[in-house]
């Protein structure tokens, strides 16, 4: 007696099944990591706006904020997503932070 595989499958062998689940695997801890980056964006941007202009921890927190950004943005190219000009709008990030990405 043999065994098929269900028919749903159509006829794909156990390591494609198996690469099909690892990918799927991959995708949602992606989805995750980028869910956790945009949590910290926006947990660092309000910090950054209830500072206000206290000149003592505006330093700091630009800092924090432009770091927060840059890993979110590098989190989105990793998912397939270029281009950033509707976060940038829908998280409003100043402009004082998108000039201090990379120059960490």
């Amino acid at each position: 007696m043999s065994l098929r595989p269900p028919s749903y499958l159509g006829g794909a062998s156990a390591t494609e099944i198996a690469f099909d689940a690892l990918g799927h695997e991959i995708l949602a801890e992606k989805a995750t990591a980028l869910g956790r980056a945009g949590q910290r964006v926006e947990q660092t941007l309000a910090g950054l706006r209830a500072a206000g202009d206290d000149a003592a921890l505006r330093p700091r927190l630009l800092k924090e904020a432009a770091a927060a950004v840059h890993a979110y943005f590098i989190q989105r190219e990793l998912c397939g997503l270029r281009r950033h000009d509707a976060v940038i709008r829908e998280y409003a990030i100043p402009r004082a932070v998108l000039v201090r990405l990379g120059a960490q």
